[in-house]
């Protein structure tokens, strides 16, 4: 049975790049204005068990982004820990160990004076430490910064949404968006990896807290199987595709940018492959640039104009008036009730 072209908004084509260690470097420039910021994305694979070895790989990419003037480097979810596996009585106590109250030495030691004027903001994602007696731990995204407290729970993303395996050992972050504001790149909020599949959560941060993009971190999967034989369509990459997929439309829909880095390569123990695609999304759902599902990649966008290219689109056509002559938020909470006459 013959297999469709990929749906969705076709991908930028692929450009030429450098190679640096063992990361392949791809470089682009959104703008002329230099005073507009610069991002890496660490389109990456974490070994599994092997957190000493993340570790320097993350140090490594952080080093090759400074070197190119990139303000704001982003690594995908479980970049040093690596994902989960099914052997519970291997995997938990690896995690545990893993997680980055275990590591701050090494991130304030290591990470943290790379940091400078310029180069001024490492988003990580890792495992944190929960009160309760389940010993569940939390999914945690934080931004490594100068005179910054990037373990304060005020300033910590903690994933909300949480599928299969991670509720062996994860724990929800229920609600508790996060909403950073920069210079010129307006405010910024977080979402992890199946997040993004949830529209509520998306809307609040559009319209309740009017972010202008959001960063979205993973490691999204790519391999399942739909197949429709009567309609002679197949795909044994659905979850990849719903990926593209999701970022466009999440993006379009709320006219936000998405800025997403996600894990690419295989799982060491498990064999499952992330779909890599890492990229960033305009307010219109637009992709101005992908990293490849296949191989790592250090991703680089310079002089990215974000609030006001956002501002630009919403000039052109702003759903949110629409939207709030049908709907209002409800009273004591942040959820939306349609208006009754």
């Amino acid at each position: 049975m013959s297999r469709p072209e990929p749906l969705g908004i076709p991908r930028p084509e692929s450009q030429p790049g450098e190679t640096f260690d063992e990361f392949l470097v791809v470089e682009r420039t959104y703008s002329d204005d230099p005073s507009n910021v610069s991002v890496g994305l660490a389109s990456i694979h974490a070994d599994v068990p092997a957190v000493e070895r993340n570790k320097d790989k993350i140090l490594r990419a952080a080093q090759r982004f400074k070197q190119s003037g990139v303000n704001v480097a982003i690594f995908p979810e479980f970049a040093l820990s690596g994902y989960f596996w099914e052997d519970e009585a291997e995997c938990r106590p690896y995690m545990e160990a893993a997680a980055i109250e275990n590591h701050r030495d090494w991130i304030e030691g290591e990470l943290m004076p790379l940091l400078d004027a310029d180069f001024r903001a490492i988003v990580l994602n890792g495992l944190t430490r929960t009160t309760g007696a389940d010993h569940k731990l939390h999914n945690s995204t934080f931004v490594v910064a100068q005179d910054h407290d990037y373990l304060d729970p005020r300033e910590t993303y903690q994933k909300v949404f949480l599928p299969g395996i991670e509720k062996l050992y994860t724990e929800s972050g229920r609600d508790d968006r996060l909403v950073l504001r920069g210079v010129k790149q307006g405010r910024i909020g977080f979402a992890t990896c199946y997040d993004y599949l949830f529209g509520e959560l998306l809307r609040e941060y559009a319209v309740i807290d009017g972010v202008d993009a959001l960063v979205e971190v993973a490691s999204w999967r790519a391999a399942a199987t739909r197949d429709y034989p009567l309609m002679n369509v197949r795909t044994d990459l659905y979850y990849g595709e719903l990926w593209d997929l999701t970022m466009a439309a999440a993006s379009a829909t709320n006219q936000v940018w998405t800025i997403a880095c996600n894990a690419v390569g295989r799982h060491p123990v498990s064999d499952v492959a992330f779909w890599g695609g890492s990229g960033i999304w305009a307010p219109s759902g637009i992709p101005l640039v992908q990293a490849s599902n296949i191989n790592e990649e250090l991703l680089i966008v310079h002089n990215l104009n974000i609030q006001e290219t956002r501002a630009a689109e919403l000039d052109d056509f702003n759903y949110a008036f629409d939207f709030n002559e049908i709907y209002r938020r409800h009273t004591e909470g942040s959820t939306f009730t349609r208006k009754v006459d």
